[in-house]
This record gives C-alpha cells, structure tokens and sequence, in this order.
C-alpha cells in the first residue's frame, strides 16, 4: 500500500532525453567558458610572458591529457560510469582549488582540468549514444549548444574582468559550478548506462580497441574533423590573446571576440536547419573551407594588427557550424557495443590537438611571428575540406525504414524495458 503513494518518478527512473543532456552540458559550458580565456594570460604570466614557453606547456599537458583519455575506458571497467563522471567533476574542484595558488601550481592546476573535461566528456557521449536514437543525435547537439550559448558568449569576457578584479574569484565560481554539475547529474539518475556484452570478452589491454578504429575509415575521418575543429578554437583561444597583447591591442580584446562568436551558439537551430537543406558533406566541405580563408587572412596582421581580430571572428562563425554538426559523421558512425571505447578515442580529439596545435605553434614560432600561427592553421583546415569532398553524398540523411518494420536496433528502450529484458536476449542483441 505504502508503494502506490510513492511519486512514478521516485520508483522508477525515467529514460534520459535530449533536455537532461542538454542541461548537463549547459552547465559544465558554465564552467569551462568562464575559465576559457582565464587559463592562457595565467600560463603566460606564469611562464614570463613567453609565448614559446606556452606552447610547450600545452604541449606537454596534451599527452599527459591523451594518455589519460585513453585509460578512461580500462578504468570503466573497474569503476561504474557514475562514479568515473563523479571522478571527473570532482577533478575540476581540486584543480580550480591548486589554481588559485597560482605560481609553479598553474600547469598542474590545467592538466587536472584537462582530465575533468575528457572524464566527464568520454562518460556524457557513452550515456548520449546509450539513450538518444541515432537519428537524434543531431537534435541533442543541437540542443546542447542552445543551452550552452549564453554561457560561451558571456563567460570569457567575465572571467577575465573577474580576474584582472580578484585572481582566485573565477576559480572559485568555478568550485560552485562544479558542484552544480555534480548534483544535477545524480538527480537525473544516469546511472551506468545501458547493458550490452559482446559476444567475446574485451582484450585486457587497453588500448586494444585503437585496432578497431583504425580499420574503420568514416570513424578516422569524423575524428580527424574534430581534431582540426578543435585546434582552430586552440589557436583562437590561445595564441589571439599573446597576439593582441604583443601588438599592443590589450589583454581584453580577445576575450570580448571570443565572447561575441560564442553567443552564435544561440544559432545553432538554424545553423542545423540549414545543414539539413544542403546535406552533412557539403556543410562540413563548405565551414571547413571558409574557416581556412579566414585564418590565412589573418596571417596579414602582423601588417596591421586589428585585421588578425576581425578575420579570426569571421572564422570563429565557420568553427560555431562545426561545432554544431562537424561531429555527427563520428557519432552516426559508432558501433554500439563499442561506446564506450570510441567516446574514448572520439574524446581524444582535444588532446590530439592540444599536443599538435603547440607542437607545431612551436616550431612556426621558430622562425616566425604569432601571426604565422594563424596560417599554419589555415592550412590545416583547407586540408579537413578535402577529406570532406570524400564523404558519402547521404551521410547524414535518415534511414528509410518499411512500414510496419521493427524499430532500428540502435533505438533506445526505456530503463524499465532494458532491465526486464532478458539477459540470454541482450547477448544475442549484442551478436
């Protein structure tokens, strides 16, 4: 008797949908939008205003980021999801709190940021690609970045204010968001996924599953899109501010830019809309070309300085678009019984081009000024819009499906259906 007085959502949890995601992910843009701009001046200003030593930070804490990426997966297994994204938010508390000690403390302080944001990423694409149809992956990035747009456009530009203000106020707020982040997700009761076991047991190693990417070219190539994708935003985010502040253009400057093209996230309905009118290839063919365009213009800043700003703005609203579909030939592409596995690899994306961004930032500041950044950039961009003329024309389009035919075996059931199935069922479904 006492059990029919209980709430239906207190007995059973329900199935998570594209708003629970879209609010997970609006939340941690919170976070990481206020620190965004924040991280490089401290890094400068904690390696004596060297931009060469900058990128080699950066580089640095790339593959110490890479490395943990790819052992999220062997930790899975031995830690339930719940807790491996606990973990992550959890990271982001102890690195805001070394932040504020500032000093030597700095880099360590952005390499436990670094694990937070692949922990919590790896776990949130396995729970999306668990619970979303694959034709609704789409709606759910979609929605992710409309949530996350108001955070990206103001963030930047208040996090620097609150840290020329009060240096340990941005990483405090940081703290709270953290925090927020952490209760939301145990309120929407994720849990550990969904069940599925393969037909073989998994190897012990973990990095056994890297075979099985590199045999799948539209996996490579969709990875490849997010690497070049990310290393624009790299070069936006970290080497504009050196350059406007060497050019004498102020340490603000960059920062308000960021915040401008981040409020195109707010767009991102219509930019999905009209992806869908001219189709996913031609979409990323055509961002990944303009985007480039931009960049090389931007090289002429070393010339006059503020054409830098305005030509990299211009190429921040092609790398919005990407942000908005550039990762959907990847997610459409995933096996499921591999989820967790790719997330991992997919999740690699920003340490690969947080290792090959300065890396080559490097060894262009060598023998070139900042500016010559931003064509190298350039080029590698131009190089992504080739790979995206190869693309399958209806990569992207729904599947027909025959009346009257089953739903796809990618279409997620409810929590309720996958816990009383049974378990010789889910393995056979897992074959």
């Amino acid at each position: 008797m006492l059990s029919r007085n209980i709430p239906e959502f207190l007995r059973h949890a329900p199935t998570p949908g594209v708003r629970g995601f879209a609010v997970l992910a609006g939340i941690e843009a919170s976070l990481r939008g206020m620190l965004v701009s924040v991280w490089p001046l401290v890094i400068y200003q904690a390696m004596g205003e060297s931009a060469a030593k900058v990128s080699l930070v950066y580089f640095l804490l790339g593959i110490a980021s890479l490395s943990w990426g790819l052992m999220v997966p062997w930790l899975n297994r031995r830690l339930p999801r719940r807790w491996a994204y606990t973990l992550g938010a959890a990271l982001y508390v102890v690195g805001a709190t070394l932040a504020m000690q500032g000093g030597a403390l700095a880099p360590v302080a952005l390499l436990l940021t670094n694990f937070a944001t692949v922990t919590v990423f790896i776990c949130t694409n396995a729970y999306v690609m668990d619970y979303i149809a694959r034709h609704d992956l789409g709606q759910v990035e979609t929605q992710k970045l409309l949530y996350s747009g108001v955070s990206w456009a103001v963030g930047p530009m208040a996090g620097v204010f609150l840290w020329k203000w009060w240096p340990e106020l941005p990483f405090i707020i940081a703290i709270g968001i953290a925090a927020l982040l952490l209760g939301t997700f145990w309120f929407l009761r994720l849990g550990n996924g969904k069940l599925i076991v393969r037909a073989r047991a998994p190897a012990p190693n973990p990095l056994a599953y890297l075979g099985r990417f590199f045999r799948q070219p539209r996996l490579i190539s969709g990875w490849l899109f997010a690497v070049l994708r990310s290393s624009g935003w790299w070069v936006y985010v970290v080497y504009l501010p050196i350059f406007c502040i060497q050019a004498g253009l102020g340490d603000r400057v960059a920062s308000v830019a960021f915040s401008v093209s981040n409020a195109l996230l707010l767009t991102a309905p219509f930019i999905m809309r009209w992806m869908r009118v001219r189709g996913l290839r031609r979409a990323i063919r055509a961002a990944f070309a303009c985007a480039a365009f931009c960049f090389a213009m931007a090289g002429f800043g070393e010339i006059w300085p503020p054409v830098a700003v305005i030509a990299l703005l211009l190429g921040s609203v092609f790398l919005v678009m990407l942000d908005t579909f550039g990762g959907l030939p990847f997610l459409m592409a995933v096996r499921p019984a591999e989820r967790t596995e790719m997330s991992a690899v997919y999740s690699s994306f920003r340490d690969v081009s947080g290792i090959l961004t300065p890396g080559v930032s490097w060894l262009v500041l060598l023998v070139s000024p900042v500016a010559g950044v931003f064509v190298a950039c350039a080029s590698g961009l131009a190089a992504m819009a080739v790979v995206a003329g190869r693309m399958h024309p209806r990569t992207g389009e729904r599947r027909a499906r025959p009346e009257g035919a089953a739903a796809p075996s990618d279409e997620p059931p409810s929590r309720m259906q996958t816990a009383a199935e049974p378990l010789s069922r889910r393995r056979a479904v897992s074959r």
